[in-house]
């Protein structure tokens, strides 16, 4: 059997005394695998993903990515491993008054000096590739264009195209539709699995929206109050299980308004989380 590329095992997070956002998750990926995580907000999806890459620390449990532990890892062990996840947020973390190509660039900091990557010394391969990949997700007229100028949709799509240039094992999207209308919501989730599938990528998405989930995942993973409900193909999530997974919260399961309450108190939340992580 193929081995997992990921493995989380008993994995806890407490935040502060008491508040226990992950109570204890063990899951395996395997390559190729795009695995969607759903649940309602504080159900501890973005706490989780967060910990995969060692932006936030876990409180207990192993996480063995590539055969290595990565919370065993610090410094200069934990950057080598890091850069080979690939990590595309919710608010795009672009530099707005740098060109989208440099901004895709930005994708290969690790692998590069750092006197080369101010004087933007980037490699003819990886600006070939960069180009190739805004071609892809059809950003090629506006590879000039300040980052700041784009709208949120194709922002978003060069988060996608800054993770691929970074050449992961393990591309990871921490609520990647939720700040985008519909439309831009389709074309983004869209090119990610695409562009997931031909590189052969195990790709964990955390979305909101079942319907994406259903749509696009080839394994749906539920989460409710930091425990693992449901892991199984779209097919088998059910009406009711949806429900179990979000009671109380089922509005959530629709793409919002980007400029919706609902995105107001997740962006307050993830605020008040950070604080809590200094």
């Amino acid at each position: 059997m193929m081995n997992p590329i990921l493995s989380i095992k008993n994995l806890v997070k407490v935040y502060g005394k008491d508040t226990r956002a992950l109570n204890g998750i063990s899951l395996d990926f395997y390559p190729g695998e795009f695995i969607v995580v759903i649940g309602p907000s504080g159900a501890g999806k973005s706490t989780f993903i967060r910990c995969i890459n060692r932006l936030l620390n876990p409180s207990e449990g192993e996480i063995i990515f590539d055969g290595q532990h990565l919370e065993r890892l610090n410094g200069r062990k934990l950057r080598k491993e890091r850069s080979k996840i690939g990590m595309i947020f919710q608010h795009y973390n672009l530099v707005g008054r740098t060109n989208v190509i440099k901004n895709v660039l930005h994708g290969q900091l690790s692998n590069i000096p750092l006197y080369k990557s101010l004087l933007g010394l980037y490699r003819h391969e990886d600006k070939q590739e960069a180009v190739e990949l805004l071609k892809k997700v059809g950003l090629q007229d506006q590879i000039y264009k300040r980052a700041d100028e784009l709208s949120g949709g194709q922002m978003q799509r060069v988060g996608i195209c800054r993770a691929i240039l970074q050449r992961p094992k393990l591309l990871l999207a921490d609520e990647p539709i939720a700040s985008l209308d519909p439309l831009s919501a389709n074309i983004v989730m869209q090119q990610l699995h695409s562009i997931s599938n031909e590189k052969k990528l195990t790709c964990i998405v955390n979305l909101h929206q079942v319907d994406y989930a259903k749509k696009y995942a080839t394994r749906i993973i539920g989460i409710k109050k930091g425990t693992v409900v449901f892991d199984g193909v779209p097919s088998q999530l059910t009406d009711d299980m949806i429900q179990n997974i979000y009671e109380g919260k089922e509005s959530q399961t629709k793409l919002q308004s980007a400029s919706g309450t609902h995105l107001e108190n997740e962006r307050k939340m993830q605020l008040a989380v950070g604080q809590n992580d200094e």
